[in-house]
C-alpha cells in the first residue's frame, strides 16, 4: 500500500544560481514535495509520531532553500529529497523545485526541475 503526503507551494527566498547576481540578490524558489508513505499505522493509532509532521518538514525544507547557496537547482532539489528520505516512513519522494524568476533572457512563466528518489534500506 502506498499513500501520499504532499506539500505544495512552499515559497522561500534563496541565493542559488550560477550568476553572481543570483547569489547576491537572491530570488524566490517554490518547492513541491510528494512523499510515498504507508500511513496505515498512523491512521490506526492517531499518532503523529508514526507519520511525517508536514509542519516540521516544511521548516526543514525552508532552511535548506534559505541556506548555503548552490549553483544548480538540481543540487538543491537533491538536498530537499535527502531531507524527505531521512524520515524512516518515506519510501520515495518526488521533488519539484520552481525558479520562477530564473534569468533566462526571454519571457518564461517558470523554470523547474523535478526529481524522484527512492529510499535505499
Amino acid at each position: 500500500m502506498t499513500d501520499t503526503i504532499s506539500l505544495h507551494g512552499l515559497r522561500v527566498r534563496g541565493f542559488h544560481g550560477v550568476l553572481p547576481e543570483e547569489r547576491s540578490m537572491g530570488q524566490l524558489f517554490v518547492a513541491d514535495v510528494s512523499l510515498e508513505v504507508d500511513t496505515a499505522a498512523a491512521a490506526a493509532s492517531d499518532d503523529l509520531d508514526l507519520t511525517v509532521d508536514y509542519s516540521t518538514l516544511a521548516h526543514q525544507l525552508a532552511e535548506i532553500i534559505a541556506g548555503e547557496p548552490v549553483a544548480l537547482i538540481e543540487t538543491l532539489a537533491q538536498k530537499l529529497a535527502d531531507v524527505c528520505l531521512g524520515y524512516p516512513i518515506v519510501d520515495a519522494v518526488e521533488v519539484t523545485l520552481h525558479k520562477p524568476d530564473a534569468p533566462v533572457g526571454l519571457p518564461v512563466s517558470d523554470v523547474l526541475v523535478r526529481i524522484r528518489r527512492e529510499a535505499h534500506r
